[in-house]
This record gives C-alpha cells, structure tokens and sequence, in this order.
C-alpha cells in the first residue's frame, strides 16, 4: 500500500508567524502601517514566499486525501495569493486576530477553503495539529470557513458572491470608525455570475472605497466548464473598469507582482482596486493542473505521493 509522506516542509507551525511582521496593539499596528503597506518588521522575500506555498500546497493534498474531499484544485489555484498576503502585505497580529486595526482578508470562494485554513496555522493562528481534525465530527475545521470557530477566519463564505458586499460593509465600516485598516477580497472567475457581486461593485466606487481590493483567482473554470463558456465574462479587465474599479492585471502566481500589487492600496486613484490574477486550477502538480475532474475528486494514497513528491516534501 503506498504511504503519503507525512509534512516535510520543515516550517514550524505555530513558530513560522513569529518571524513575521505581527505588530502588537492598535497602536503597534498603526505604526507598522505608518512605516508602509506591508508594515515594519521583517517580510518574507520572494524564495520564502515560493518555499511556503508548496508547503501549504503540500498541505492541502494531505487534508484533501484524508478526508476525501472536493475542491482540491481550486485551493491549489489561490495559494500563491494568500500567501503573498498573509507573509508579505497584511497588517496583522496572530497572537490578536480580532485587533480592531487589523486588515481583513475574506476568502469569498469558500470552497478553497482549506488553503485557508493550512495558511492561517502556518502563520501563526492557530496550532498546526488541527489541521489534522480536518472534517472530522465536532472540529472547527469544516469544508467551508466558519467565524467564531477559530482565529482569523473573518467571514462564512462559500455561498457565492457574498464576500465582496461583506468587505464593501468592512471597509465602509472602518472609514466610520476612522481607521486605516484595508479589506482583501479573494473571489474566484465563476463568483462573477453573481449579480450581488456586481452590485458590491457599482457601489463601492460610489463611496470611494479606496481601501477595499478585490483579488480575482482567474483560473478560467467553474463547476461545470470553462468560465467564459458559461457566462460572457470577457473582458473581466474592462467590465470591472467600466463599473469604476482601479484595475490591474497579473500572472497569480507570479508572487513578486503579487505582493506589489497588493501592497499599492490604496493606489492614490480614490478608486476601490481590482486585481485580475491569472491562475492554472491545480497549480503546482502536473497531473492536476487545468484538469477541472480535479474540481471533485479527491486524490487516492498513490495520487497523494506522487503530488507531494512533485513539490518536494517527501
């Protein structure tokens, strides 16, 4: 019978967020963000960044393996995002998740939700043992993100098209409250067919919601076939620009450009920013990458093995 490695990307769970920029207090986090974007104490560079993704994509395998669950290409799709966030451009503070000043990041396409939860372990949340409770009865880590449950999960998603009008309300909320604080949405290509999203989107340039940044995780499919087959979403640049967005468009998983355009917001246009990442679903293992029979299954022990060895953690 073939064994699945266990985890043997040499990150130190609870330790690897220490390293990183945490801030303190609210005034700790302000003076982070007084300094820059991407705060003032150590960020990862960009051959740090590359060694953590795989480990997170390693980690999703094992968690998709284990309790033969969908979505693993999905996930695999938006790691290099997240983790361009969490270990290079948030504002945050893992020993104070709930730190009013924090920035907020909402994974709207709650289906990827375990890339979620493998990042906010290894940054520091919470211990990475429970990621081994992964769908088991009673754990806080159900198929889709739960708040309340564990730190750092900022909003219920996975019904689609509800996380960008949950940051709209974020970031209209921190103006109120006159902090500083930026909203990170990342959706995905399909979340577009929905109208509240475009509804989100006309009404956060009506109130200059330059704070707020929506990362698109173009990976060109949905459920049932390729995106722009289903709904007419070309030219997603030009429709997001038409509803008065800031737009930008990258390679997502160039993590250099990534960071770069995460950390211009607000870009000095006084326009909420939209980041069109152009991404391969199942990034990172050959036999699943813009295979979208990988939207479902999940990978058998040999599957597991080969996809682990492949990014160097056997």
């Amino acid at each position: 019978m073939t064994e699945v490695p266990a985890d043997g990307c040499g990150l130190d769970g609870m330790g690897v967020g220490a390293k990183y920029g945490n801030g303190g207090a609210v005034k700790g986090l302000a003076e982070d963000r007084a300094l820059g974007a991407a705060g003032g104490e150590h960020r990862a560079g960009i051959g740090e960044l590359d060694a953590i993704a795989r480990c997170i994509r390693g980690c999703v395998v094992r968690m998709s393996h284990k309790a033969r669950t969908a979505h693993l290409a999905s996930a695999l799709s938006c790691v290099d995002i997240l983790v361009a966030a969490y270990w290079a451009v948030l504002v945050i503070d893992p020993a104070r998740p709930e730190n009013p000043a924090r920035d907020r990041l909402i994974l709207s396409k709650g289906h990827a939700a375990t890339a979620l939860y493998a990042t906010l372990a290894y940054r520091g949340f919470f211990p990475t043992n429970v990621l081994d409770s992964y769908t088991v009865a009673g754990s806080p880590l159900s198929e889709h993100p739960s708040p309340g449950r564990l730190p750092g999960i900022e909003a219920a998603t996975g019904s689609l098209g509800h996380g960008l009008p949950l940051g709209v309300g974020m970031a209209l909320a921190g103006r109120l409250q006159q902090y500083e604080y930026r909203v990170f949405v990342v959706m995905s290509d399909g979340e577009c067919n929905e109208g509240s999203v475009w509804e989100a989107a006309l009404l956060a340039p009506a109130h200059c919601l330059d704070r707020l940044v929506t990362i698109i995780d173009y990976n060109k499919w949905q459920a049932t076939g390729r995106s722009n087959d289903i709904t007419a979403l070309c030219s997603l640049r030009e429709k997001w620009a038409a509803f008065g967005w800031s737009v930008r468009e990258i390679d997502g998983h160039d993590l250099g450009a990534l960071v770069a355009e995460m950390q211009n917001v607000p870009d000095g246009t006084n326009k909420p920013v939209a980041i069109i990442a152009n991404t391969v679903k199942g990034r990172g293992v050959s036999f699943m990458e813009d295979d979208n029979n990988w939207h479902y299954r999940s990978p058998d022990a040999g599957e597991a093995a080969a996809a682990l060895r492949e990014l160097g953690l056997e």
